[in-house]
């Protein structure tokens, strides 16, 4: 299962638990889960970057500028190649494209030389975003930027609203197929200079703040 659609599942899946959590209160994941999913770089959501559609990408073959282009990834996942016709880029790293268009070129060119640049990263523009839900002033999805934290986050959406109960937030981020929750005291954070829980986004991360049980 792609990113993109595992996000979409993650987005579906915290609109029930705010639901549920309005009646029983957001359960944590296990330690371990959770000192797993802190672990994750958070700078990017993938190691390597693989491409998709809508993304757009440079292919430059040495010594044959005829050859070099500028093309879109279709949305049926596919490039057109001088000489080789369509080769299917969706699913495949900018360094495994390149090796195939070197295969295939090879028939017509000697020892061809092939690198592959992702010069607009359209397909990511879903899974690279950062979510705040529940009891904020304005609930906000925006794209992910290297060192924000929980604070950047809550500040962006206007801060909480009079209702939220702050130190029972949760942060629920994708490690693998599964969700877990993160438990952040944001109370801690803004009112008593606790920065302990201040944890720094990842690429897909949805943080949620609920209102206070009556």
């Amino acid at each position: 299962m792609s990113l993109k659609y595992s996000l979409q599942g993650l987005v579906l899946s915290l609109s029930a638990v705010a639901f549920v959590t309005g009646c029983a209160g957001p359960q944590p994941s296990s330690q371990e889960a959770i000192n797993e999913a802190l672990s994750l770089q958070t700078s990017t959501s993938v190691d390597e970057y693989i491409l998709g559609p809508t993304d757009a990408i440079q292919i430059s073959v040495w010594r044959n500028a005829d050859l070099s282009i500028n093309v879109p990834v279709r949305p049926d996942g596919r490039v057109s190649m001088p000489l080789i016709g369509d080769i299917k880029a969706t699913g495949k790293t900018p360094e495994q494209l390149a090796d195939e268009i070197e295969r295939g070129l090879a028939a017509y060119i000697r020892e061809p030389q092939v690198t592959v640049v992702v010069t607009s990263m359209g397909s990511h523009e879903f899974s690279d975003r950062v979510r705040v839900t529940g009891a904020v002033n304005q609930s906000i999805s925006v794209p992910h930027r290297s060192g924000m934290t929980v604070l950047d986050m809550v500040l962006s959406a206007g801060g909480a609203n009079p209702f939220a109960n702050l130190n029972d937030s949760m942060l629920y981020r994708l490690v693998g197929d599964k969700v877990v929750a993160i438990p952040v005291r944001l109370d801690d954070i803004l009112n008593k200079g606790d920065v302990s829980t201040n944890y720094r986004m990842r690429p897909g991360d949805i943080l949620t703040v609920p209102e206070r049980r009556f």
